[in-house]
């Protein structure tokens, strides 16, 4: 036992404390026995009590208690060792002495407890691979075992793994652990002796021009001598494939291409070899910008082809025409393009999937976006609350309008276990969607079936938010029959005096009709009831749903991309309760537009119809009808530019404007409108290790970056950025490997975008063990290297452990104590002083007299004035 303090500079107040008593001791001429003496004793053991309390002084108690904690390795680079670790932990437990305590704890990525810090005996439960197995963070692993233990109580880390850091650095961390209670041995694993052929390098030009020559590096490290087939895609399309000889240990590789495509070119390249240890290693991408003129993107409908290509400035634009179902589903496939046009495209046929990708790639990265109206286009298209809507600058909505008078509609939703996963998110959503554009005085009901009915709305006069919250929360489970739940949508509408009635079923599955189901829909027909189904899956029955809808005089529609069911059931509600075009002739007024204006100087071509929208408040309205309808506006969102055009592009809505003289040029101003401000200042993006990424303005121009990363989905991923100079930046994200996308801007407004490869993890690239960190881990914390003998991790801690007794608290409680018998020494007498002698009494009556005599003198002298 021993006693010790938390905070020792508290001591120096002793310095002055004992000058300033010396110097009283001194100047107050006290005699060894007097009383005095004794209360001046009293007081300086008060002070003392009070100055050592407030150092934290404590008691500490030896303890023979040890704790051994095992931290196992189990990252997906050594798991065949795992066997290996687990024996080595068995036979070292039965040299474990009884005043030892252990734990087991594994680690990849991340952390994780399998046997608790416990006293008792031990069975190694069966190990469960770990997550995120393909990453190793020893520091991480040390710092949360070592949090685990005891404080005060003498710790040994037995660190069992390969020494191949992939994240994070355990060097940061060692000085903590130097010269203190924690002992770190070390065990090395080796890894399996499986053979392995990795990619470890895949570059092409960062830049080139059609038609150009590229030469690809590609370098391979294979661990023995093979034969391997190397695979090269562009834009996800196969363009070279080749046989390679692989020699053990490095290969170096070199292909050529011609550069051919559309902006942002993605190369993949591909390793097959037999007998591979990890697939994982055998692929990487890369990226190359193809420098050429702006590229436009045209999307029609084969129902409704777009009249705008041929209308494009063909010298100075390259544009693609695709149909709506072949839209890209990647972020990739939109970022080589300048801008986009939708021509009177429906919603359904694009997905909210595909959506959300144009969105980022406007947002992020400045792709330009066009909306040109038409019967399948806007509000009638399905993109209410969409993200195409998001980027527009107009709402869908018709707000202030004259709606129809009166609408009953019924939803009858399949909720057979089936529908589980993203389709019964995807259909209540689009369920919810379709209640928020109905009026609060529409009649609205709502079914889920699956072998029974479930009335979860019944028919009447809708209540909004109560009805979204039910539709939100329907469950799924249970067989499925269809046409119950349409009958009892018919039997429901047939008696209400309304204008419109209509029922929309969703259903994946199949079920038998009964005989008389043809003359339900039939008569329903009579009453002005109309049937739209959405068959949602390849297990629906797509030609029994098709066939009901072209008997209820409704739509059928064929669902295979679930996202698409959003979009549809918007378009079935709007259609069903607004009148959305304006068809009276009509002349546009324009707004001051500088580049619109002159264009129509000499005038403006009559127009004969339009969709009406509601424009967003930060929106710029180009031009509008006499009705004060937005009929072009534009906005910018994030960095992109979008326009919406209410009218259609072949003449039928457009009328004169098709036929003008200027009508090319019209097109031609809105893709100038839409064209991103791309700068002609290179920023390089460079691989600090991990998913750390330096960001530089290499023209030094910039003070500040602006930094968004998106995936291939279109997903936004969570940066942290650091500034590090002006115009340059640490950019920290966690993704998958794949294809990334940074899109910069700078504060003078430019923009530049690049694909990023994000490389297979360092888990997976062939190495030899770090047997020097593992040396370096036990020399700087006290521990061993530990191999042959297991038995050493049990030997005798040199550290002592203890238990702390705090006794400032004591400390004070006798100072209290002493203050108090201070006081009542001097207050009561309890300590008699020694009598004085008898020269000591006469010189102090002669004092006293002296001072009687001054007094008397003083008297006379006042009585005198």
């Amino acid at each position: 036992m021993d006693i010790r303090i938390d905070h020792p500079l508290w001591l120096l107040l002793l310095i002055p404390i004992v000058i300033y008593l010396v110097y009283a001791w001194k100047t107050s001429k006290l005699k060894v026995k007097d009383r005095a003496v004794v209360l001046f004793i009293l007081r300086c053991l008060t002070i003392l009590c009070v100055v050592l309390a407030l150092t934290v002084p404590y008691l500490r108690l030896h303890d023979t208690e040890e704790q051994v904690l095992f931290v196992v390795d189990r990252s997906i680079s050594i798991e065949n060792a795992g066997d290996t670790a687990d024996s080595w932990i068995i036979d070292s437990l039965q040299h474990r002495k009884s005043n030892q305590t252990v734990g087991i704890y594994s680690f990849a990525g991340g952390f994780r407890t399998d046997v608790q810090l416990t006293d008792n005996e031990i069975n190694l439960p069966k190990m469960e691979p770990m997550e995120n197995r393909d990453a190793t963070n020893i520091g991480k692993a040390i710092d949360l075992a070592a949090s685990i233990a005891k404080k005060d109580v003498a710790t040994r880390i037995v660190l069992l793994t390969d020494g191949l850091e992939t994240d994070g650095s355990l060097e940061e961390i060692l000085p903590k652990y130097q010269g203190g209670r924690v002992e770190i041995d070390t065990v090395l694993l080796n890894r399996s002796n499986r053979k392995d052929a990795s990619i470890t390098k895949f570059e092409t030009p960062k830049t080139a021009y059609e038609g150009e020559q590229q030469f690809i590096e590609l370098d391979v490290e294979s661990s023995t001598a093979t034969n391997g087939q190397v695979i090269i895609y562009r834009n996800d399309e196969e363009v070279l494939s080749e046989m390679v000889q692989l020699d053990e240990g490095k290969n170096a590789f070199s292909f050529k291409t011609t550069a051919s495509g559309k902006g942002l070119l993605k190369y993949e390249a591909k390793l097959i070899v037999p007998d591979d240890g990890f697939l994982e290693n055998n692929k990487m991408l890369s990226v190359t910008m193809l420098e050429k003129s702006p590229h436009i993107l045209v999307v029609e409908t084969e129902d409704n082809p777009s009249a705008i290509p041929p209308l494009l400035d063909q010298r100075s634009l390259a544009v693609d025409v695709v149909s709506a179902e072949q839209l890209p589903e990647s972020l990739s496939g939109y970022l080589g393009y300048s801008a986009i046009i939708f021509d009177n495209v429906p919603g359904h046929l694009v997905g909210e999937q595909k959506m959300t990708v144009i969105e980022q790639a406007v947002k992020k990265f400045g792709v330009g976006f066009m909306m040109v109206g038409g019967q399948e286009s806007f509000g009638l298209g399905g993109y209410f609350k969409s993200p195409i809507e998001r980027l527009l600058p107009v709402e869908m909505e018709v707000k202030g309008k004259e709606q129809l008078p009166s609408l009953g509609l019924v939803i009858a939703l399949d909720r057979s276990g089936s529908m589980s996963g993203s389709k019964i998110v995807l259909a209540r959503e689009a369920a919810a969607r379709a209640v928020e554009l109905l009026r609060d005085d529409d009649t609205f009901g709502f079914t889920a079936f699956d072998h029974e009915i479930w009335e979860l709305i019944p028919v009447g006069p809708l209540q909004k938010q109560d009805a979204m919250e039910k539709i939100l929360s329907i469950p799924v489970g249970g067989g499925t029959d269809i046409f119950p739940s349409v009958e009892k949508a018919y039997g429901d509408l047939a008696d209400l005096e309304l204008q419109r009635k209509h029922i929309i079923l969703m259903t994946d599955g199949q079920s038998p009709m009964p005989p008389d189901y043809e003359e339900i829909i039939e008569e329903g027909k009579k009453n002005n009831i109309t049937l739209t189904t959405v068959a949602i899956g390849s297990d629906a029955d797509g030609a029994l749903l098709e066939e009901l809808a072209e008997q209820g005089g409704g739509r059928f529609y064929n669902v295979i991309d679930e996202s698409t069911v959003p979009s549809i059931l918007t378009r079935e509600t709007t259609m069903m309760t607004r009148t959305y075009i304006e068809d009276d002739p009509f002349y546009m007024s324009f707004h001051q537009v500088p580049e619109w204006l002159a264009l129509f100087r000499e005038g403006v071509p009559q127009m004969n119809a339009y969709i009406a929208t509601t424009p967003k408040s930060t929106a710029t309205v180009v031009a509008e009808s006499p009705k004060n309808d937005p009929v072009l506006a534009e906005w910018s969102y994030g960095l992109g530019k979008t326009i919406a055009f209410m009218s259609d592009s072949t003449g039928k809505w457009s009328g004169d404007l098709a036929r003008w003289e200027h009508y090319p040029e019209f097109w031609n101003t809105a893709i100038s409108r839409l064209l991103p401000s791309y700068e002609d200042v290179p920023y390089m993006i460079t691989h600090d290790g991990g998913g750390t990424y330096t960001v530089t303005d290499s023209s030094r121009k910039a003070a500040f970056l602006d930094i968004a990363v998106v995936n291939e989905k279109g997903e936004e991923i969570p940066i942290t950025t650091e500034p590090l100079a002006p115009g340059k930046t640490r950019v920290t994200l966690e993704s998958k490997p794949g294809l990334v996308f940074f899109g910069v801007t700078d504060d003078r407004g430019g923009l530049f975008e690049a694909g990023i490869s994000v490389p297979y993890s360092a888990e997976f690239k062939p190495g030899e063990p770090n047997t020097k960190l593992l040396q370096t881990i036990a020399e700087k914390t006290g521990g061993q290297p530990l191999v042959e003998n297991p038995a050493e991790v049990f030997r005798q801690h040199p550290f002592k452990s203890g238990n702390r007794l705090p006794i400032g608290n004591y400390l004070l409680l006798a100072a209290m104590l002493l203050f108090f018998i201070d006081i009542t020494i001097r207050r009561f007498g309890l300590i008699e002083g020694k009598p004085m002698k008898k020269r000591e009494t006469e010189s102090i009556v002669n004092e006293k007299q002296e001072e009687s005599g001054h007094v008397s003198e003083l008297l006379k002298a006042k009585k005198r004035r």
